[in-house]
């Protein structure tokens, strides 16, 4: 057990590095927007979305309602329940509702990336010490950027949120070398997503349904092409 926990953490200490950089952009932000330290802080512990935190803020200083508040943040995540549901073909069987309630806050993009692409089943063990660090290290990265974050400078403070950009590249790039099905499935998913992001045509579309978009058609054609079993594996 403490060998599957240890090797969660390792897996999750890039993760956490990369988090660190991104929440401490979230707390100047915040601060900046007139939010108390506190505030942010409550907001990074309870919510560990970086596009839906970002989003909130906008909507906080605005005016917004919470009517707009719940449907903004409903559109920007839904893409999580779409990966809880892939990551639910991997756990195992050991993994109860208590534990899938609990560590279901803590799945992102990144923890679900390196989650989904282990060879193993996904233990209750596993994917608290692979998440844990990440944790942590956005709440801290959240209060350094809210207390501290004003003695910085404006240019190495938007330096560090492209650091969370290379963190997933690093966890995608591996298993795209191993996997064929990985490669299609990703390169297919940034084509649609180009194509959402540059064609005027869909230029109304969400940056929140983007995703979703991106993840329902790549996911499905690379369950089309590659069902299970019938993966190749580049030796």
């Amino acid at each position: 057990m403490k060998a599957i926990f240890k090797t969660g953490i390792i897996d999750g200490l890039p993760i956490a590095v990369g988090y660190l950089a991104v929440s401490f952009s979230f707390g100047i932000a915040a601060v900046a927007a007139g939010l108390s330290p506190v505030e942010a802080i409550i907001i990074s512990m309870t919510n560990l979305t970086s596009a839906g935190q970002f989003a909130s803020i906008g909507i906080i200083t605005s005016g917004g309602s919470y009517i707009e508040m719940a449907l903004s943040q409903f559109v920007i995540n839904l893409r999580y329940a779409l990966m809880g549901i892939s990551l639910s073909q991997k756990l195992d069987k050991s993994f109860t509702r208590l534990h899938a309630l609990l560590l279901g806050h803590a799945l992102t993009d990144e923890i679900f990336a390196v989650a989904a692409s282990r060879s193993k089943k996904v233990r209750p063990v596993y994917f608290f010490g692979l998440a844990v660090l990440p944790y942590i290290g956005w709440s801290l990265g959240t209060a350094a950027g809210a207390v501290f974050g004003a003695l910085l400078p404006d240019k190495l403070c938007s330096a560090l949120s492209v650091s969370i950009y290379g963190m997933f590249i690093a966890i995608i790039v591996p298993a795209m070398k191993k996997s064929r099905a990985y490669l299609t499935v990703t390169m297919l998913a940034v084509a649609i997503s180009c194509c959402l992001h540059y064609v005027k045509l869909f230029e109304s579309i969400s940056s929140g349904f983007a995703i979703i978009i991106c993840a329902v058609i790549a996911s499905a054609a690379g369950a089309l092409i590659f069902p299970e079993g019938g993966e190749e594996q580049d030796e």
